[in-house]
């Protein structure tokens, strides 16, 4: 399997499908890994892009570190991917915490190597409400769901797969095999870097980073997210982001990769062609 190894000695393992057209590089939510794009990467493959999907450190197959659970450490290590495979006319695709990944990315290594950007319900500008993000989510639901995370972490992720996740609480028709896969990748987190990333993706303050972004960018939200509400995510964001494309999923939940499959793939195909 290949990997890449980042500044501290961590591997980090990513997936390459296909081998011409232009690159387009899926980040994932938390506690997932690079399966939860698997679909998107190969239909983007088929379409003749090159799909690559890394699974974040602490997450699926790579290194399970102690340190680094942290967006920094994040953007570095996909800018020592990136780097290791020489991309240039780069799409970068976020789901939830990966979008805040990859934007984060933007904002400390530059655009040099991308020229697209696509948040989808995207965690950024910044979930936590402070004292200047007086609409953002009380800490309160952030640490709840680290109490769940100590707790019973298995549970969490069932409660999360069968509830709020992809809007099954909403009677969404999500089968059973999308929320067991949910499960799966989620307990294949490492317990430390699945604790650690909740304040990553919650406190991270994303605002100095969208103000840098500098290439076309189509930020996608569900208006029935639960997780990162509309409000708080995509709408900001797209307000946020010089020249920014917003498309609204009406009814839309939080796991579009999934819920909402066609459309988003459709979507993507046509800001990365265009």
């Amino acid at each position: 399997m290949p990997y890449v190894t980042a500044d501290d000695g961590a591997q980090i393992f990513y997936k390459d499908w296909g081998t011409s057209g232009t690159p387009v590089l899926l980040s994932h939510g938390w506690p997932l890994n690079a399966d939860a794009w698997e679909a998107a990467a190969l239909f983007l493959a088929e379409q003749g892009h090159r799909a690559i999907a890394h699974d974040r450190r602490g997450h699926g197959r790579s290194s399970q570190t102690w340190n680094g659970n942290e967006m920094d450490t994040y953007a570095d290590d996909l800018a020592c991917l990136i780097d290791h495979l020489d991309l240039t006319e780069l799409t970068l695709v976020g789901h939830s915490t990966g979008g805040g990944e990859i934007a984060h990315y933007v904002g400390r290594h530059g655009s040099a190597r991308v020229a697209r950007l696509v948040l989808v319900s995207a965690v950024p500008p910044l979930m936590l409400a402070t004292e200047d993000n007086p609409g953002g989510l009380p800490i309160a639901v952030f640490d709840g769901i680290r109490a769940g995370e100590a707790s019973d972490r298995s549970q969490l992720y069932r409660d999360l797969a069968d509830g709020p996740f992809f809007g099954h609480n909403r009677n969404n028709d999500i089968s059973q095999g999308v929320r067991d896969a949910f499960w799966l990748q989620s307990m294949a987190c490492g317990h430390r870097a699945a604790y650690e990333c909740i304040a990553a993706f919650s406190a991270t303050d994303f605002r100095p980073d969208l103000a840098k972004i500098d290439v076309p960018t189509l930020v996608i939200h569900g208006d029935d997210d639960q997780i990162v509400p509309f409000a708080v995510g995509g709408e900001r964001s797209a307000d946020l982001i010089d020249g920014a494309t917003l498309l609204v999923y009406e009814g839309g939940a939080h796991g579009l990769p999934d819920t909402d499959r066609e459309r988003l793939h459709a979507d993507l195909l046509a800001f990365i062609d265009s």
